[in-house]
């Protein structure tokens, strides 16, 4: 009896190691040491479908592709064999070790997880090169440059770098993104917007290119020596044509996701020479004027004029201090304000910086306003200059005597203590007391019968906008055709900004289709095919000609997303939609 037992309770643990063996969910990692310039897939594979499947955070890598399900479910000698794999391809972000966390799906009501899996990332490897390989086409064909005006510039002495793409005329590239922006660190840097990539044709290593110019930035270093440019580097999709054909004669292009940089860049900053520098130079470099003014050369006591100091040129304009006046004690004197008028562009900075200063006379005499030095460094001359303005003589004709001020001879040994006054600007009246002479009394005056007779006329347009909006909102298809339009709309303005980015833009123009035909046909998206549109076009007596104009430009949504697209063509397509569009609301009944 209890050999009975011991058997059917073997038969039972066995049973249930079987039941539980027949569930399988792993993770399956292509390599697990790359360098970071390669790509690592990742499966997940279950012999079970199952659902809610939750895949592990990929902080440390980029995700350039997936995920893709793939199932295989077929029977072999009577027994069925089922497969199902979540799959990513991922980009590594940086070296180390980093391990890819636990996935998760949930099979016939159990939880299931991986196993982590630990990846090494080591510095970039050398690749084989295939020439029929598509990715060795594509890091043949495509090029990010980092252009640089000057190599050996002066300290403070502007210098451009200007980042290109080229791409050869037989490949495609389908939008990028940046993957590690450019950092100059130790150099004073400004960004020059790029407002459109327009595509524009060029020499790269003596062969016919097309290039987009990315970014552009102008540089002024900040210290002396061997200074590096840290690299740009770009994620993007190439389409490298290969030797095969569809069955129309056209090319088929493979997509292929790449990484690319610009490199390391050394920027050797030379010193200022010692030799020749003035005493009072204080970093300018460039090309520079000086300028030192005053709005008044005569006045009375108490009375304030503004004297200015005012370098303007080409040059680090926003890196040095401008040179302070030095003014008799006797002239009472504000602190100065500061104004620039500064533009950088790829020429650097251009404009002028001034300094204003308030200053009050307090007695009668001539004051001179000192001349003031100004010195530079030119790099094109590679030598300093020095600017001086001319002394100015500031005549206060009435006020009070000062014995033994500035404006005095200096015989004179007795000083008098200059004191502030605070009723120097008591000339300028800021506010008034007007008193009207002969004052109305408010009962019966037109303010009175206004504000009577404004609640009388608000009555009626708030009774009519408040049946006017009733009426709106009972309007349930009115409702659903202007929301219908809003979204079309937006979906246009949203095609519009996505020029250059191929797949974002031509979503946003169907979806601006689907959302427009919704509002004039009264459709649903289910309901969406190009013959059915076509037949209820021709019935709301829209001419055959538009009609196939509005195919044609679907069609396009559908085909661009597999073909190569310029974006001349993109740009084309929009301005056909717009005009279709237009064409479409007039016609249609």
């Amino acid at each position: 009896m209890k050999l009975t037992k011991y058997i059917l309770l073997l038969n039972l643990i066995l049973a249930s190691s079987i039941c539980f063996a027949q569930v399988k969910f792993e993770a399956k990692a292509s390599k697990t040491k790359l360098g970071i310039n390669e790509r690592l897939r990742i499966d997940f594979e279950m012999n079970k479908d199952g659902d809610n499947f939750v895949p592990p955070s990929f902080k440390d890598f980029t995700v350039v592709g997936g995920p893709n399900t793939s199932v295989s479910n077929y029977w072999a000698n009577g027994k069925r064999s089922f497969t199902k794999t979540y799959s990513y391809f991922l980009s590594p972000k940086k070296q180390g070790s980093f391990t890819i966390k636990q996935a998760q799906i949930e099979i016939e009501g159990q939880v299931y997880k991986t196993f982590p899996i630990t990846i090494k990332v080591t510095e970039a490897i050398e690749k084989p090169k295939d020439p029929n390989d598509p990715a060795y086409l594509a890091s043949q064909n495509i090029h990010l440059v980092a252009e640089v005006s000057k190599t050996n510039p002066y300290l403070n002495e502007a210098i451009t770098v200007v980042y290109k793409l080229y791409v050869a005329l037989d490949t495609g590239v389908n939008g990028w993104r940046d993957k590690e922006t450019p950092r100059f660190n130790d150099f004073w840097n400004q960004n020059i917007e790029v407002k459109a990539f327009r595509p524009l044709r060029g020499q790269y290593n003596g062969e016919e290119y097309q290039y987009v110019v990315l970014k552009k930035y102008v540089l002024y270093p900040q210290k002396t020596g061997q200074l590096k440019l840290e690299p740009y580097v770009l994620d993007l999709t190439v389409e490298v044509p290969t030797s095969r054909y569809d069955i129309f004669g056209n090319r088929i292009v493979k997509k292929v996701p790449q990484t690319i940089t610009a490199g390391k860049r050394t920027i050797n900053v030379l010193p200022l020479p010692e030799e020749g520098k003035p005493a009072d130079f204080n970093g300018a470099v460039g090309l520079f004027e000086l300028d030192v003014t005053t709005n008044k050369v005569s006045l009375d006591a108490g009375e304030s004029l503004e004297a200015k100091v005012q370098v303007s040129g080409k040059g680090n304009l926003k890196l040095f201090e401008l040179p302070k006046l030095t003014l008799p004690s006797s002239l009472e004197v504000y602190e100065p304000e500061h104004q620039e008028n500064i533009r950088t562009n790829l020429g650097g900075m251009q404009g002028r910086s001034q300094d204003t200063y308030t200053i009050v006379p307090q007695y009668k005499g001539k004051y001179p306003i000192p001349a003031v030095s100004f010195s530079y460094f030119n790099p094109e001359a590679k030598a300093y200059r020095t600017l001086t303005s001319k002394e100015i003589i500031i005549d206060v004709v009435n006020g009070p005597s000062s014995v033994g001020s500035e404006a005095n001879t200096s015989s004179s040994t007795v000083k008098q203590a200059v004191t502030t006054n605070s009723n120097t600007f008591a000339f300028i009246k800021t506010k008034s007391n007007w008193i009207a002479k002969n004052k109305l009394p408010f009962f019966k005056s037109t303010l009175f019968w206004s504000l009577l007779l404004v609640p009388f006329v608000f009555i009626p347009i708030a009774i009519l906008v408040r049946r006017g909006q009733e009426k709106r909102n009972a309007d349930v298809i009115g409702n659903k055709r202007r929301k219908a339009d809003r979204l079309a709309k937006k979906y246009l303005s949203t095609a519009k900004k996505a020029l250059g980015q191929k797949e974002a833009f031509y979503v946003a123009l169907e979806k601006a289709f689907h959302n427009y035909l919704k509002a004039k046909l009264h459709i649903e998206t289910s309901d969406f095919n190009k013959e059915k549109i076509e037949s209820l076009l021709v019935e709301r007596n829209v001419d055959k000609d538009t009609v196939s104009e509005f195919i044609s430009i679907l069609e396009n949504c559908e085909l661009a997303r597999y073909t190569p697209i310029t974006q001349v063509t993109m740009e084309n397509d929009y301005q056909k939609s717009v005009k279709t569009i237009g064409q479409i609301d007039k016609q249609i009944q």
